[in-house]
């Protein structure tokens, strides 16, 4: 029997938390907006939610206390499955969050300055979804695909207004706002002979995730610790500009680091490590480098080893914190592994069998 399971991989449309956690373990399937302060009093599109029995989202400004304590007590009692979340965003650019995600679900967007209240609102200004994640942080709207032409569209006038910005944090913000609806959800399916194998899986699934995700945000550079190296010979010249010789010390321990995983990589492969480092430096092309896996010198880039360069920075900052952290220390506990006693042989045991 082959065990199998589903990773979703979800790209977060918006960075904003539920309202409250009494109203997040659920999967909802159709999404409304409305306007600020939802008051507590009778509303036609959550008796209907309770008539229909399907699950709604309601994204608002701001939900008075009272009016959240009502919703959080008929989800509790089961008579409502329903989520409340905060609008992303602040100012207009909340206002073009909302209209994004209104024409992603074929929703209206609820406004007083229109003649729109929620208590005088219908059935007809909720929008769909296919799927609705609540997570602590993030939450993402899976369209069902019935409004992708308006998507497009709105993309294409998203993409004219980018034309037309002249700051830098505002195109930035606009092209945001396309990836968000461009975005989609992927499926990856594993499957193994053992739980124990499934498990291992999908952690390097987990693992290939994220660093897909961290070169999204920052760029890839090239892997095998040949970046690392190539920062190494760059410290030469910073250590010459420096008076203090305890900083010049400080600089040769940090390029003797930089050095370091290159060369242990290349040691596991069972190869001297400090060949391959001045093989590697011999040539000006930096995407060449030492393929551990097939033993070649070769382009990197091209054969695909490569890592996040925000993986690469972290590395470098959390390693840089903790020896400060060292550096600043009166002391350090650490553990002493005291070297195991050889038990010592049976001297009347010479012919291998005991007497």
């Amino acid at each position: 029997m082959i065990n199998c399971i589903n990773i979703q991989i979800q790209i977060p449309l918006y960075q904003k938390k539920f309202r409250s956690p009494f109203l997040f373990p659920i999967t909802v399937e159709i999404d409304c907006r409305r306007h600020p302060n939802l008051r507590p009093v009778k509303f036609n599109v959550l008796e209907d939610a309770i008539r229909g029995g399907y699950p709604i989202v309601l994204i608002a400004e701001d939900i008075e206390q009272e009016a959240l304590a009502t919703l959080v007590v008929n989800k509790l009692r089961g008579a409502l499955k329903i989520a409340a979340l905060k609008a992303p965003g602040f100012g207009e650019r909340k206002s073009q969050y909302l209209d994004d995600i209104a024409i992603l679900t074929g929703g209206t967007v609820i406004r007083e300055e229109v003649g729109l209240t929620l208590d005088k609102a219908e059935k007809e200004v909720l929008g769909h979804a296919s799927k609705v994640v609540l997570t602590k942080d993030t939450t993402t709207i899976v369209g069902d695909g019935s409004t992708q032409e308006a998507v497009n569209k709105r993309v294409a006038q998203i993409r004219n207004l980018i034309e037309a910005a002249e700051q830098d944090y505002e195109k930035e913000k606009l092209n945001e706002r396309i990836a968000k609806l461009s975005g989609g959800v992927a499926v990856i399916q594993v499957g193994a002979q053992t739980e124990t194998e499934l498990k291992e899986k999908k952690l390097r699934v987990e693992d290939a995730l994220n660093a897909t995700k961290a070169a999204v945000e920052e760029g890839i550079v090239v892997g095998g610790g040949c970046t690392l190296l190539r920062l190494a010979s760059k410290v030469d010249a910073i250590r010459d500009s420096l008076d203090n010789d305890e900083e010049k010390v400080g600089a040769d321990i940090v390029k003797r680091a930089l050095s370091y995983p290159l060369k242990l990589i290349a040691k596991n492969a069972g190869v001297n490590g400090s060949v391959v480092s001045e093989k590697v430096l011999s040539s000006d092309n930096f995407k060449y480098g030492y393929n551990a896996a097939t033993g070649k010198y070769e382009d990197l880039m091209a054969a695909g080893i490569i890592d996040p360069t925000k993986v690469v920075r972290c590395c470098l900052e959390h390693a840089s914190s903790v020896a400060k952290t060292f550096l600043m220390s009166d002391c350090v506990v650490v553990e002493i592994k005291e070297p195991e006693q050889v038990p010592a042989g049976n001297p009347m045991d010479n012919s291998g069998y005991g007497y």
